[in-house]
């Protein structure tokens, strides 16, 4: 129904997004509801991640087949696979990787970085990440290999790459979890460690991270307690603009009161705004407080020294939010919740006549925190993994097949 107009403007966004690693591209409004009819489906397993290569959407994931956008033709696609922006096509991209992707980020000379739990990409041994083209053929000469684990984020910035996860060296260079390399070679920068702990914990793990758009500060999120010596439970600020990467005394203890018993971390995803101001980081945690962050989204303001409060918090009542996306008119937020101003809920609406049905898939107000009207709705499951913010568009990436009321393989597509 909207297959013609929204080819017409996402065509022209294509070179603007050529880097979409970088903070989420303002918008001026908040996406239709109705997603495009165009957009193939993945009819599998889960899409974790995504990011536009040119005019090429790039997905990474754990399933095995994908279908064009009227299910007449089926693809086999292991874990990777391209489609068109403007038209859905589905390209001939399709790397062998042996693992699930978790993580994209768009590369120079229309390349894409992949990081994930794999260990062999189309045959040759190369664990945890990787640069291809866009003929699906790896770049030799990034040499970048993580010693076990995974990586569950990457951002490419100039000549540097940045990835977190669950390793604990790459190319036999000692880092926990969080690592800067060249973007060419791959050889680990040296002088760029952040020295994550996690004392009493399995293992440091950084669930994800955030650089701001001015370059200088990175945000990293996960099984952390300590960096460079000081306490930072589960959440650490960096300037990253010179050759170290430098604490810096931005700190919160709203993360040290503990969710349900089993959790590491209860962190998920962590985004800046698009001027950089603020960042807003999304949670689990299986369980419900109105004096705890647990199954929440909470935005935090980027300046200032010391302890830091959330600015506000949206919390769903004990449903999980793994996903969102900051575009200055609205902070999208993904999960399997069923309700949004729901402080006091517990697995269910709670008391009072706040609360706000949004299954799936909604958005808040950046200033306040509340729920917007926005409400197109998905088929729950575990929950949205991934967004994409491309100038007239936000792709979803998730685990099911309903989106906005119509059939739609695990990605999909709001126009502006």
């Amino acid at each position: 129904m909207r297959r013609l107009l929204a080819a017409a403007v996402l065509v022209a966004a294509a070179v603007a997004c050529a880097h979409p690693a970088e903070a989420d591209p303002a918008q001026s409004a908040i996406v239709s509801a109705n997603p495009v009819d165009f957009t193939p489906h993945v009819l599998d397993g889960t899409v974790w991640s995504m990011a536009l290569v040119g005019d090429t959407v790039v997905v990474g994931g754990s399933f095995t087949k994908v279908a064009d956008s009227s299910r007449r033709h089926t693809y086999a696609r292991k874990n990777l696979f391209a489609f068109g922006l403007s038209d859905g096509e589905i390209r001939s991209f399709a790397p062998e990787v042996d693992g699930a992707v978790y993580s994209l980020a768009t590369g120079p000379d229309s390349t894409v970085y992949a990081g994930g739990a794999f260990k062999s990409v189309n045959g040759s041994a190369q664990r945890g990440l990787a640069r291809l083209d866009m003929d699906g053929e790896r770049v030799s000469s990034f040499r970048a290999s993580i010693n076990w684990g995974d990586v569950r984020a990457v951002q490419a910035r100039g000549s540097l790459l940045y990835a977190a996860g669950t390793f604990s060296a790459i190319n036999g260079v000692e880092r926990d979890a969080l690592a800067r390399m060249n973007t060419t070679t791959g050889a680990v920068d040296t002088g760029f460690d952040a020295r994550l702990t996690a004392p009493g914990l399995s293992r440091t793990r950084v669930e994800h991270f955030d650089i701001s758009p001015d370059g200088r500060r990175l945000v990293a999120i996960g099984a952390l307690l300590k960096a460079g010596g000081y306490d930072r439970t589960q959440i650490a600020m960096f300037d990253v603009a010179g050759p170290r990467a430098t604490l810096l005394n931005w700190y919160t203890d709203a993360y040290k009161p503990a969710c349900m018993k089993g959790f590491d971390t209860y962190l998920r995803q962590v985004k800046f705004s698009p001027d950089g101001g603020y960042f807003v980081v999304a949670a689990t945690g299986r369980a419900s407080s109105p004096d705890r962050l647990c199954d929440s989204a909470a935005r935090f303001e980027t300046v200032g020294n010391g302890r830091h409060n959330p600015t506000w918090v949206q919390r769903t009542g004990g449903d999980s939010l793994y996903a969102l996306s900051v575009t200055g008119s609205a902070v999208y937020l993904g999960g399997h919740q069923r309700y949004f101003d729901n402080p006091y809920g517990t697995d269910a609406k709670g008391p009072g006549a706040g609360a706000v049905s949004r299954p799936g898939i909604g958005a808040v107000s950046p200033v306040t925190g509340r729920a917007l009207s926005w409400n197109p709705t998905r088929s729950r499951g575990v929950g949205v993994r991934c967004f994409l913010v491309v100038p007239h568009g936000l792709l979803v990436g998730s685990d099911t097949d309903e989106l906005g009321h119509e059939y739609h393989g695990r990605v999909g597509m709001f126009p502006l």
